[in-house]
């Protein structure tokens, strides 16, 4: 078993074609993990992750703020307390729509 606090990991930007954004990998197969990378979001307002897909499912809980997830049906509303199940392939993209920062964990299978 290991335990670590979430701000003994440094946030680093999280990459081309998202704004504003943060990510904290929590949780990593270097540490141990067998199956899943677990990682924490950081988004300020106004900014947004890239709109992108993947072969891989990923699960989504928002601990912080509020938002939008842009998908083939449009732009769909998340607040505080929602979870989220991403499917494999499907386009998505998050956008912090609140005034206060957007905090989420996102868990994916190691690549």
């Amino acid at each position: 078993m290991k335990i670590h606090h979430y701000s003994e990991i440094e946030a680093k930007e999280a990459g081309e074609g998202s704004s504003k954004v943060k990510v904290r990998w929590l949780i990593t197969k270097e540490m141990g993990a067998l199956n899943f990378a677990m990682r924490l979001f950081e988004v300020e307002p106004k900014g947004y992750s890239p709109l992108h897909a993947h072969d891989w499912e990923h699960e989504v809980f928002i601990l912080e703020g509020e938002g939008t997830i842009v998908s083939k049906d449009g732009e769909i509303r998340f607040k505080a307390g929602d979870a989220v199940l991403i499917l494999p392939n499907e386009k998505h993209q998050f956008k912090n729509t609140g005034n206060k920062p957007l905090k989420f964990i996102c868990l994916v299978p190691h690549k």
